[in-house]
């Protein structure tokens, strides 16, 4: 198959009420490489399981490498047999004309017009009633929802949410707005919460200063609010953004946010409700800031399975090859590092390297039977890690990630 990685070791079968131990995983296949089907690049991935076990990798395809604020379209691929094979990739949001640049890109020359940006693709799979949810953002000044209801094979008109941002205006000036990226939540009280930031579009490529907050629903996607800022602009906690999210085993919600900050650590703020009253942000000292987007999931819960695990991806690195590392400045996007945590994100004791070289941004999941999905930017083009040479889908089993120390247990359904 194209773009296959080797790598292949089977599960053991499912026997008794646990999960039988396995064979360490771990299998890779390329989803959208650079260059082909009339794309220069794929970026920024995110992956979602609904609640039948259809897999759904998803992505912004750009026309041109120059950055996010070209050309670029949304496409989804699915998958029925927890992402071993893949259906074409279809292409799933745009909206009728007509199509009107944002005026901070053009202030700032990053695009010109007759460039359609559709950007920030998330989604969010509804356990309650079975429906996915597909958010994304136009011009990054715009955002629309869209509904599946069957399982993401086709999509609802898209309608237009903006208003819910709105709802910032009065504590945030923004020009400019995204989604994710990633993927969003449903909490158990059947809320949905897609985090987001907002930009005045003020700094660097229209997309700086910022803050991150979230949008919410509580009644299925029909209608959306805005929550809260969680996580404001400060001297200590510098424009944070790309946020991911987690519901924790006591019902609080986390978001794991990137950030500029000197201390180069990713900043975790908790709300009880998942949309108002975060607390006073903080670094979580284990899970360095490359200055990248990162990928959040729930691995497994008490009591339905043995102990409680949080998954966490993103780029391990805090060097420069080019030794100009400086606080608060990028540093390389390269050895994409999957960690476990056994505390609800107090600690992450497990890390294992998935991708040693250039690997940027990365969404997690996890399939009906356990295997972990980790969608991830792979390769750099002429040794550029911003422009990305394919999306790669890794699956792998906890055997792997743990090395053998660790394997899942759960009751029978």
């Amino acid at each position: 198959m194209p773009g296959l990685l080797l790598h292949v070791i089977f599960f053991a079968a499912l026997g008794g009420a646990t999960l039988a131990a396995a064979e360490p995983l771990l299998e890779k296949i390329d989803l959208f490489e650079a260059g082909k089907d009339g794309y220069a690049l794929y970026r920024i991935p995110g992956i979602a399981v609904t609640r039948t076990g259809t897999a759904l990798a998803y992505c912004e395809a750009r026309k041109t490498d120059r950055g996010d604020w070209g050309a670029i379209d949304i496409y989804l691929r699915r998958s029925e047999d927890g992402g071993r094979t893949w259906a074409q990739r279809t292409k799933v949001a745009g909206i009728e004309g007509p199509h009107r640049k944002n005026p901070a890109a053009l202030a700032q020359g990053l695009a010109g017009e007759g460039e359609v940006t559709y950007n920030n693709p998330v989604v969010i799979p509804d356990a309650k009633t079975g429906a996915v949810h597909l958010l994304f953002c136009y011009e990054y000044m715009r955002a629309f929802y869209m509904r599946s209801d069957d399982d993401g094979r086709t999509f609802s008109k898209p309608v237009e949410i903006t208003s819910a941002f709105e709802g910032f205006r009065s504590r945030y000036p923004w020009r400019v707005l995204a989604t994710g990226p990633g993927h969003g939540i449903q909490l158990r009280t059947g809320r949905l919460v897609v985090p987001v930031w907002i930009s005045t579009a003020t700094g660097g490529h229209a997309h700086r200063p910022s803050v991150s907050s979230v949008i919410y629903s509580d009644d299925h996607g029909k209608t959306w609010r805005a929550g809260d800022i969680a996580i404001p602009d400060t001297p200590e906690f510098v424009i944070p953004n790309e946020a991911a999210v987690v519901e924790l085993a006591d019902g609080r919600v986390m978001l794991n946010a990137r950030s500029e900050s000197n201390a180069h650590r990713r900043i975790v703020v908790y709300s009880k409700d998942g949309a108002t009253g975060w607390s006073r942000p903080s670094f979580q000292h284990d899970l360095l800031e490359p200055i990248c987007m990162a990928g959040l999931a729930r691995l497994t819960v008490k009591p339905k399975d043995d102990r409680n695990r949080l998954l966490f991806s993103n780029p391990d690195n805090l060097d420069r090859r080019d030794g100009k590392a400086e606080p608060g400045r990028n540093r390389d996007r390269r050895n994409l590092t999957v960690k476990l945590s056994y505390d609800e994100g107090g600690t992450w004791r497990v890390a294992k390297p998935l991708e040693p070289g250039w690997s940027g941004y990365s969404d997690l999941a996890v399939a009906g039977d356990g295997t972990i999905l980790c969608f991830y930017e792979r390769g750099g083009l002429a040794e550029d890690h911003f422009k990305t040479a394919a999306l790669t889908l890794a699956r792998f089993n906890v055997e792997w990630l743990t090395s053998g120390d660790d394997r899942l247990s759960r009751e029978k359904p």
